[in-house]
């Protein structure tokens, strides 16, 4: 991928905008091709715009909505492609992913999903898929938190259905091995470079004990906490979340810089201070190929910003359905004519 940087400052923090984007040829049997850039210039133009300023507002309000509206994404494209299944409430028919395991109690964000969409509907009626909704929200979700900006390949269109048992068991765990979690990425097309650069999104966000406690006091029933746990933050964490208690505290993702997008999470890593059992086996299982990349990562937060932004591509290319297959939604959360 190309890369032009363009420096400037918000917050303090460097913004790096990707303005040349090579697309690779095919991913996981289907066209890159199908999507493009440019799918609603000519029936909503301002789509990405309403987007931004949707989430913009939400913001104000909700400092972890960012990193919310991006993990809705990553659920939904791991689980039948990106196609918003994520989004379908329960119905007669339909089970919904938003009760599996991954994301009961914990995927946020779809009343701000909902309230792009209406902005979307009063514009451009019936244009704008819940998909791409997603995908364009990610994006403005990272740039607007300090990260990088991409170009969104957009032509998605909306499921008539959803897949609960799919969610439960393709939808990579905070407990799962590194070899495991490695697994679910290939299957869905994905490598060891885009498993550790999309990771880096927990440089923002919030996660609730019941994700690592497992990490605080009987780590693998050693009867002692998890060794690659940094004892401050360990200490800090016990005081978060005791021992038998409820598992509804939360805590940062990012011990530095908890809502801006940078490349602390991976300095973060090389000190034991990653949160989650999955980030820290990223630099702390011997011998992983994933420990060189996180290390290019820390050094240099340019080549991790141009890395995620051609993951997060990648990942929106996950099986998308197209021309005529699925539909667009009216109403994120259920099938049309349900």
């Amino acid at each position: 991928m190309a890369v032009t940087n363009t420096p400037t400052t918000c917050d303090g923090f460097f913004i790096v905008i990707l303005t040349t984007l090579i697309i690779s040829s095919s991913l996981f049997g289907t066209s890159n091709a199908q999507l493009n850039a440019t799918f609603y210039s000519g029936t909503c133009p301002n789509a990405s715009a309403i987007v931004r300023t949707t989430i913009q507002q939400a913001l104000q309000s909700d400092s972890r909505i960012g990193a919310s509206l991006i993990r809705l994404h990553f659920h939904d494209c791991f689980v039948n492609g990106c196609d918003a299944s994520i989004l379908v409430d329960d119905s007669g028919s339909i089970q919904s992913e938003k009760n599996a395991g991954p994301n009961a109690n914990s995927a946020r964000g779809f009343n701000v999903v909902d309230n792009i969409k209406t902005a979307l509907e009063n514009a451009c009626p019936g244009v704008v898929s819940c998909s791409d909704v997603l995908a364009l929200a990610s994006e403005a979700s990272v740039s607007l938190s300090g990260g990088p900006s991409w170009t969104v390949l957009l032509g998605r269109r909306d499921s008539l259905t959803a897949n609960q048992a799919g969610a439960n068991s393709s939808i990579p765990s905070p407990v799962e091995s590194l070899t495991n979690i490695t697994s679910k990425f290939s299957a869905v097309g994905l490598n060891t470079n885009d498993l550790v650069a999309l990771s880096g999104a927990h440089t923002f966000g919030r996660a609730r004990c019941g994700v690592f406690s497992n990490r605080l006091f009987n780590f693998s029933g050693s009867g002692n906490p998890d060794p690659t746990l940094n004892t401050t933050l360990l200490s800090s964490l016990q005081q978060i979340c005791p021992q038998n208690g409820t598992g509804s505290g939360i805590t940062n993702l990012d011990l530095s810089t908890p809502d801006a997008f940078d490349n602390n999470y991976f300095t973060n890593l090389q000190s034991n201070n990653g949160l989650l059992q999955s980030d820290q086996e990223l630099f702390s299982t011997t011998g992983s190929a994933t420990i060189a990349i996180v290390t290019s990562f820390a050094s240099n937060q340019s080549l991790f910003f141009q890395a995620f932004a051609q993951s997060m591509i990648n990942m929106g290319n996950i099986s998308p359905l197209t021309g005529n297959s699925g539909e667009i939604r009216l109403d994120c959360k259920k099938v049309n004519g349900s």
